[in-house]
């Protein structure tokens, strides 16, 4: 579906409002009240309400010491299931629709996207959506201090969120009422769980942002000079980390100091391409996509994921907006505070450890021209992390964590 200029113009001022109108992340002491002016407990409605579904809840997968479903989670809940648990159904099972093998090897969750308008599938023209596997973002932290939420950014609310989860996994029969969504969002904003440390709660209430922690140790100092807010100049790594994961959150690209080519992102961008399609590690079906934006010359990606071209929300650029370079399989930078609870990482659950993430890096920073997602070369070859750099910067991550970093 072509674009024209008048509705990308009229679109980015719908963006714009959107993301100024979600931002607002002031914690109120009033509760949710439904049409009869009762209170609403948003608690409740997070932990034990099925909405007549599958028995699935908010907490089955975000957990209250993660946010999120862990490998060891994934096994408890299987170990302990009767033949028949609901857990076990829908999309958490294997594409044989029997099996639980992807499940507990990746903890990731069988998704199905509605295909926007500027993508097709070359083997399924006429579809109109699309599965991918994908883990699932932690809670902590997000809900009171980010307006981005989800890994391609397709919710612009708590409400939508919260409303988008009910719908797609817990196969539910009652719909959700306006009044049970905005309390479920704001027990997401208040409830001391949904916040890594004391520290990140005090940021949502006072804005006054949490601090990067000295460190104690030798290798926990030398971690912090990756993430440091410091200018780009290779060969050296100062603030290396710092480049995607800048920003009190630690999740926002740094304009200032990046040196991306290829069209740099928006200020303030929370969507990047470090090559976690390119690996692939969990060995996701790979899919030729086709985008026609109507705009720009009509390309073809091989990926098993797009990212944020999934988003036909206002709340994200239509696809034309993206400079071509960053055009494809973009996904959101997630926090760094609390960071070491919330295993597996990336959207795909691809690094089962804190330090498989890191290590990461070390091919990012050295693929090849030709599989380089910034398009540009302007990071590959010229940076090298050690093996030794890679265990720095996990003992400092393990700081970002409660109760160490206040102290």
């Amino acid at each position: 579906m072509a674009r024209t200029a008048r509705q990308l113009a009229a679109l980015s001022v719908t963006m714009a409002l959107a993301l100024s109108s979600s931002s607002d992340t002031s914690l109120s002491n009033g509760l949710a009240q439904d049409e009869l002016g009762i209170e609403l407990d948003g608690k409740k409605l997070f932990d034990k309400e099925t909405f007549g579904g599958n028995g699935r809840t908010c907490l089955t997968c975000h957990r209250k010491d993660t946010g999120t479903l862990t490998l060891s989670d994934v096994q408890r809940i299987i170990d302990n299931a009767d033949r028949d648990d609901a857990f076990l159904l829908h999309d958490a099972l294997d594409e044989d629709g029997v099996g639980t093998t992807r499940v507990q090897a990746h903890a990731t969750i069988r998704m199905t996207i509605p295909l926007p308008p500027w993508l097709s599938l070359a083997d399924d023209p006429g579809a109109t959506h699309v599965t991918v596997f994908r883990g699932i973002p932690s809670t902590r932290n997000t809900p009171a201090l980010d307006p981005v939420l989800l890994y391609d950014g397709r919710a612009p609310t708590l409400q939508e969120q919260a409303l988008g989860a009910i719908l797609d996994h817990t196969q539910n029969t009652v719909e959700p009422t306006t009044a049970q969504l905005d309390a479920i969002a704001e027990f997401q904003r208040s409830d001391p769980r949904f916040f890594s440390s004391p520290a990140l709660r005090r940021f949502a209430v006072t804005g006054a942002p949490p601090e990067l922690p000295p460190g104690i140790t030798l290798a926990e100092r030398r971690g912090r000079t990756f993430l440091v807010d410091a200018p780009f100049t290779p060969p050296s790594k100062r603030g290396i980390c710092a480049l995607c994961h800048g920003g009190p959150m630690l999740n926002m690209v740094n304009q200032a100091h990046s040196t991306f080519s290829g069209g740099s992102p928006p200020v303030g961008a929370r969507f990047i391409n470090i090559g976690v399609t390119i690996v692939n590690a969990p060995h996701n079906p790979i899919r030729t996509w086709v985008v026609n934006d109507g705009i720009n010359p009509v390309v073809t990606i091989r990926s098993p994921d797009v990212g944020l071209l999934l988003d036909p929300t206002p709340s994200t650029p239509p696809p034309s907006v993206i400079p071509r370079a960053f055009f494809a399989e973009l996904f959101k930078i997630p926090t760094l505070w609390g960071v070491k609870d919330t295993a597996p990482y990336f959207h795909d659950n691809g690094a089962k450890t804190l330090r498989d993430a890191v290590a990461h890096y070390q091919r990012f920073f050295n693929f090849t021209e030709a599989e380089d997602p910034v398009g540009s070369r302007s990071l590959g070859g010229l940076i090298e992390l050690t093996d030794n750099d890679v265990d720095d910067i996990v003992a400092y991550l393990k700081l970002l964590s409660p109760n160490r970093m206040d102290k």
